[in-house]
């Protein structure tokens, strides 16, 4: 019986103009909603958080694209629990408004394997 390979992938996510815009007790709903995303993904099942980066102070203003405002790399069980992920930016509610994560936030799931080189 073989192991199946986990997925290793990088979720890259930005933070719009609509954050930036939005006024500082807005904000500060939307940063909650994002603690709930970004703990969502850590305690999903099939998923192992390896770490993460946040370019927060050498890059100001929304993000896009490249370069991303923060970066979570992790191995996933499979392709739906990568998409059960990202839909976390679909789901989680910003404060008692009617909108959710994804309109002050994006993300894009870059999906690969690890590279083992061998010594020689």
């Amino acid at each position: 019986m073989t192991t199946k390979t986990p997925l290793r992938v990088l979720f890259c996510m930005g933070i719009n103009q609509n954050f930036m815009d939005a006024p500082r007790e807005e904000q500060l709903d939307v940063w909650a909603a994002f603690g709930e995303m970004w703990n969502g993904i850590h305690d999903m099942d099939g998923v192992e958080v390896i770490g993460n980066m946040d370019d927060d102070q050498s890059m100001v203003g929304p993000s896009s694209g490249y370069p991303w405002t923060t970066y979570l790399l992790a191995d996933v069980a499979d392709y739906d629990t990568v998409v059960a992920c990202c839909n976390l930016f679909r789901s989680t509610e910003v404060g008692k408004g009617p909108y959710k994560l994804w309109r002050y936030a994006k993300v894009e799931a870059r999906i690969g394997r690890e590279l083992i080189v061998q010594r020689a």
